[in-house]
């Protein structure tokens, strides 16, 4: 617990690698898990870069995730808007099974 707070603490001053590196220093100096962390630097290194790097490509993932079906809602409001079909978009609004029914309509799920 003691050697994440110390690389969260860097985190904000550097990239995270090196917020590693001097986090294992720092516990090596003080006694926090010093003899585990002198045997084992690389492993921790290399097993936090590895899980840090899959955790922000998840959070990629997502945020593309998110941004694709904003914009296949926007893409199924702007054409039920050419097709003056208003009150279609009004109720796929508020009605989350009548948007993904209009979303198969047109294509866009």
């Amino acid at each position: 617990m003691k050697f994440v707070d110390i690389v969260r603490k860097y985190q904000q001053e550097m990239p995270f690698p090196e917020a590693v590196e001097k986090a294992i220093d720092e516990c090596i100096k003080n006694g926090i898990l010093a003899e585990f962390l002198r045997k084992n630097r690389a492993e921790v290194l290399r097993v936090s870069i590895f899980e840090y790097d899959e955790e922000e490509h998840m959070r990629q993932e997502r945020e593309e995730s998110r941004q694709e079906g904003i914009e296949q809602v926007n893409d199924l409001y702007d054409k039920l808007h050419d097709l003056n079909r208003e009150e279609d978009i009004w109720k796929a609004i508020k009605d989350v099974e009548y948007r993904k029914k209009l979303l198969e309509e047109f294509h866009l799920d």
